[in-house]
């Protein structure tokens, strides 16, 4: 597994902003979009693309398009929904599916509670938005799911990541043998004895949100 966590001032800024609690929601909401964009400068660099004879107003030249099947972009509800525009501000011709993950608190397994995705995503790059990375479960089961179906290149977009999740996201990628790269604004210092990302920023889809009573 690639791991890639650009150094770049404007993305620090923002992630400061975002751990600020006293960031309301709607200007939370607009530090993602804006933060993923630039996240997903990163995460598209391998992004497959064709040739394409295109007219300028001087001559014919050759340029370049995505390729068929398009990308597909996989936020994980609900708080990768919080980072889809973002994505899709710098890829619009991308396709979207959206798949449910939620922990099994018995099993502690990830398990899948909704998904509208293809039947068949062989030949597929995948990008999958989840804005936490933390013991890495839902997002290991996200990307395990997305194998079983057939995609061959997942890329994994998070806001932040510990040390923990990392580790087992690329022990399972491992285990897969396909092509999977992590692209994070922080890689943090640790989980606490309650599984939450430390400094972090507390619950990503809470602070999206609100917390519904």
């Amino acid at each position: 597994m690639e791991l890639v966590a650009p150094n770049h001032p404007l993305i620090d800024h923002k992630v400061t902003l975002l751990r600020d609690v006293a960031t309301d929601s709607p200007t939370f909401r607009a530090l993602v979009n804006e933060l993923v964009t630039l996240l997903a400068y990163e995460a598209t660099r391998e992004v497959r693309v064709q040739p394409r004879e295109v007219t300028t107003p001087l001559i014919t030249t050759t340029g370049v398009e995505l390729s068929r099947p398009r990308p597909l972009v996989v936020p994980i509800l609900r708080a990768g929904l919080g980072m889809l525009e973002g994505m899709m501000q710098l890829m619009p011709a991308a396709e979207v599916g959206f798949l449910g993950m939620v922990r099994d608190e018995e099993t502690l397994q990830p398990f899948t509670y909704a998904e509208r995705l293809p039947e068949d995503l062989s030949g597929r790059q995948c990008y999958v938005l989840d804005p936490m990375l933390a013991t890495g479960g839902s997002l290991g089961g996200a990307v395990q799911f997305l194998v079983d179906r057939g995609a061959d290149h997942i890329t994994c977009i998070c806001l932040l990541a510990a040390p923990q999740g990392i580790e087992y996201l690329r022990t399972l990628a491992d285990s897969l043998g396909v092509p999977v790269t992590l692209v994070t604004a922080s890689v943090e210092e640790t989980l606490n004895e309650r599984g939450y990302i430390v400094p972090g920023l507390g619950d990503a889809g809470d602070r999206l949100y609100g917390l519904a009573q």
